[in-house]
């Protein structure tokens, strides 16, 4: 009893609360955007408070586990993950111009989303490994361990950018740039990782205005067009720019305060395709305007800010790693899906994460919530703590 009253009074309700803040925008603004596609607004709304339902009994079952329990994990999920990847490259379902499905009779799943947890399970331990018992700090070490982190990292990358999803390979990048930098890898390599990375943009845009062959194998004409529609939204606002443009006007038309609920000029008119999923940030800011947006913003700030002290104060090297993972997993999502609505950025497939409606990334980053909180409420505080030292 005095055990179960400790876990209690460990848990962290501001990641909760916030977490619970995030929910109610979602909804409201579902039902707003939802209104255009059926009869009834509340028929997204049922689903959407479904998958939440589902996803706290999710987070529940996973902090119900010690996450050192995830170690022996490692090898089985990562595998899967491969596997799965391996099933929708060879026989996965077809659709709008991308293979990124299983199908499974009664439903479909996207892999892709699962190999997000799993890689981050897969890296934590690798570098929990290479770290926590590490002699060779010299810069080959250094080599050594990017090269372990890029041979778990790569496959799945590359994989998952075939199917084409640049969005989710972006993801995958970005949870291995982010767990690289939490290992205490050299300076001098991350710098030159970014160098290679801004040198094949450089190559990409010389193979597209020289040899267009060979550049159409790397990206696709689909994804040309976002890349077009990004850098010159106005040249076809009925064709390849067509979202951005309304997604430009109706933030730009809700100023301050915004229209009001169920309002939104372009959030009601059937206009913006996928506004209540990749577009849901634009029924916010026309709707709730500069206001209601600043205080998503301030929201995810919060989040993000509880989980870097989270992993700054864990007293275990691997559950830092694993805080770590989650980060880059969703703060690159909510950069990438703002940053694409305003033209900012081309436009992805990525899901605003806690808001957009939709069940497998939902469920995928209540699954990473949950293992934040497992390792927060397993982390001991003392007054006079010694954390695991990477150079050890």
């Amino acid at each position: 009893m005095q055990e179960r009253k400790s876990s209690l009074q460990q848990l962290d309700y501001t990641l909760l609360f916030l977490m619970f803040i995030l929910m109610c925008i979602s909804l409201l603004a579902i039902y707003s955007a939802s209104g255009q596609y059926a009869v009834d607004p509340s028929y997204f709304v049922i689903r959407q408070v479904i998958w939440f339902a589902v996803g706290a009994i999710i987070i529940a079952g996973v902090m119900f586990i010690d996450y050192d329990f995830f170690k022996n994990l490692t090898i089985p999920v990562y595998g899967f993950g491969m596997l799965l990847l391996l099933v929708v490259e060879f026989f996965g379902v077809y659709r709008n111009g991308a293979q990124r499905w299983i199908n499974l009779g009664i439903t479909e799943i996207q892999p892709s989303e699962f190999m997000k947890i799993f890689l981050i399970l897969a890296l934590a331990h690798l570098l929990y490994k290479v770290t926590s018992n590490r002699k060779d700090t010299s810069i080959q070490g250094d080599l050594m361990l990017l090269l372990k982190v890029l041979a778990l990292g790569v496959p799945p990358f590359f994989l998952i950018l075939k199917q084409p999803d640049l969005g989710t390979a972006l993801v995958i990048a970005s949870i291995i740039a982010v767990m690289l930098l939490m290992s205490g890898i050299r300076w001098r390599i991350l710098f030159f990782m970014f160098f290679m990375m801004v040198f094949g943009i450089v190559a990409l845009v010389w193979l597209h205005n020289n040899y267009f062959d060979i550049f159409s194998i790397f990206i696709k004409s689909h994804q040309l067009d976002r890349i077009y529609g990004w850098l010159d939204p106005d040249g076809d606002t009925s064709g390849i720019g067509y979202q951005l443009n309304l997604a430009i006007q109706g933030i730009g038309s809700g100023q301050f305060y915004g229209s009001g609920f169920m309002q939104g000029v372009q959030t009601q008119s059937d206009t913006l395709p996928e506004i209540h999923t990749d577009f849901i940030f634009a029924a916010i800011g026309e709707e709730f305007g500069f206001f209601g947006a600043m205080i998503l913003l301030v929201t995810y700030f919060l989040l993000f800010y509880r989980m870097i002290m989270i992993a700054l104060t864990c007293n275990n090297l691997y559950g830092s790693y694993l805080v770590a993972g989650v980060i880059g997993l969703l703060v690159f999502q909510v950069f990438q899906n703002i940053a694409m609505t305003i033209g900012l950025m081309p436009i992805t497939g990525l899901a605003l994460p806690f808001i957009s409606y939709g069940g497998s990334a939902l469920l995928t980053n209540m699954l990473a919530m949950g293992i934040v909180l497992n390792v927060n409420l397993r982390t001991k505080h003392y007054m006079f703590e010694a954390k695991e030292s990477v150079t050890e």
